[in-house]
């Protein structure tokens, strides 16, 4: 099978016994830890700020709604939204792997999206690296004092982008090409993913910085403790 072959059968969730044993059972190792972390850190916040719970619930509730939502792309494949990025920003990447990791177990189980043997690696692109760096550009944003609703879309955005390199990764080194190897399968994933996911990840930044926005609106008090936004003081 060529790496274009490969991509027909596949979207950002790889399907249920698609990787090989090897690159299933070397991707569930690499995401356990993390995920255990966080449990860890969600424990400790819900005891030490419980007034974080509905937030937690919306942050979860986003991913699960965004990332259900199966688009038709090139080739037979398929795009769709993360929604991480909102969890990242709120909670820090290892309570957002956590949120990734549940829902991709609910899909999974109820939704045929996805699978349990590559939770694993779905966890590790959607659960991680795209919080990661959804939180890292939120932070970064922070520094510069770019504003908050700008430095939501920016780490919503390319949270999404990074999932999606992430997955192609993932794609290109359990079947690398015939002729070109690793790096020849990842130039194919990626550039057809990228054709419905970048405008598909801008919308998703300008639809998390809306829910940020109407959060601010509400609830500003709770996202001052997370230090999501910086109180301002008269």
């Amino acid at each position: 099978m060529s790496p274009l072959d490969e991509l027909e059968l596949n979207c950002m969730h790889i399907m249920e016994g698609f990787l090989p044993p090897m690159w299933a059972g070397f991707w569930f190792l690499v995401s356990l830890p993390v995920v255990a972390y966080g449990i860890v850190q969600l424990n400790k916040l819900i005891k030490e700020k419980p007034e974080t719970k509905s937030l937690l619930a919306v942050a979860g509730a986003f991913a699960f709604v965004l990332s259900s939502l199966k688009l038709p792309s090139v080739t037979g494949s398929c795009s769709h939204p993360t929604g991480t990025g909102l969890g990242a920003i709120f909670f820090g990447p290892a309570i957002a792997a956590v949120l990734g990791a549940i829902v991709l177990l609910y899909q999974a189980l109820f939704l045929a999206h996805g699978g349990l043997t590559t939770l694993g690696a779905n966890t590790f692109s959607m659960g991680i690296m795209g919080p990661t760096v959804a939180f890292l550009v939120f932070k970064g944003c922070q520094k510069i004092n770019l504003g908050t609703l700008p430095a939501v879309f920016l780490a919503a955005t390319l949270g999404d982008w990074a999932t999606y390199v992430t997955t192609s990764a993932q794609l290109a080194l359990a079947f690398p090409a015939a002729v070109g190897g690793v790096m020849a399968s990842f130039k194919v994933f990626a550039a057809i993913f990228a054709i419905t996911q970048i405008p598909l990840a801008i919308i998703e930044g300008i639809v998390t910085a809306l829910i940020v926005k109407y959060i601010i609106d509400v609830k500003s008090d709770v996202l001052e403790r997370l230090k999501v936004i910086i109180p301002v003081r008269g």
